[in-house]
């Protein structure tokens, strides 16, 4: 094996699929990509990475609101051009031609071109590791969407597409302990 400098430690581990993240401040809407994302346990619990250098979180510490969106592999380009501005300056949703969807328990607005959109509140910000921990209070998901391939970091300015899914379904269960 090469040794690989520890900086890039963490592309080896870069974790599950790039998201989209929607914000509304009171004023106005906005929308970030994020890459680091975590689902906590088997409940509606996840965690991001976010702090003060993104615009949107403000509206995070402020609302404890936003929207998880799950892009395709069809929006990559849009995913990229989302979090190379600032909203600060950008109109993301009319610059990059997402469509607003009024979400029923917080102000942020769903994504209607992403594949699935999750309502949450901000539960936790723990500012020294920069992570936000969200619960989700409600779920969407678009079946009629052709393309269903979500796109992953590795955290170079590459990416993973997700590939075939292999069902190990009953394999699994037999060996789960009940309850779970």
């Amino acid at each position: 094996m090469k040794s690989l400098p520890i900086g890039k430690a963490f592309t080896l581990l870069e974790p599950g699929p790039v998201i989209l993240v929607t914000t509304n401040d009171g004023q106005k809407d906005n929308v970030m990509t994020i890459t680091w994302t975590m689902v906590l346990d088997f409940s509606a619990s996840f965690a991001i990475a976010s702090g003060p250098w993104n615009y949107s979180f403000a509206a995070l510490q402020e609302t404890k609101e936003c929207v998880i969106s799950l892009p395709t592999v069809d929006l990559i380009d849009t995913v990229v051009g989302v979090g190379t501005c600032s909203g600060k300056d950008t109109d993301k949703f009319a610059t990059f031609g997402l469509t607003r969807v009024k979400a029923k328990h917080v102000r942020a607005p769903l994504i209607k071109e992403c594949l699935a959109n999750i309502e949450c509140r901000v539960v936790d910000i723990i500012a020294r590791h920069n992570i936000i921990v969200l619960e989700g209070v409600a779920a969407y998901f678009d079946s009629s969407r052709k393309e269903k391939r979500t796109i992953h970091a590795v955290g170079d300015g590459t990416f993973v597409v997700d590939g075939r899914k292999m069902d190990r379904k009953k394999m699994m269960q037999s060996k789960l302990p009940s309850g779970i």
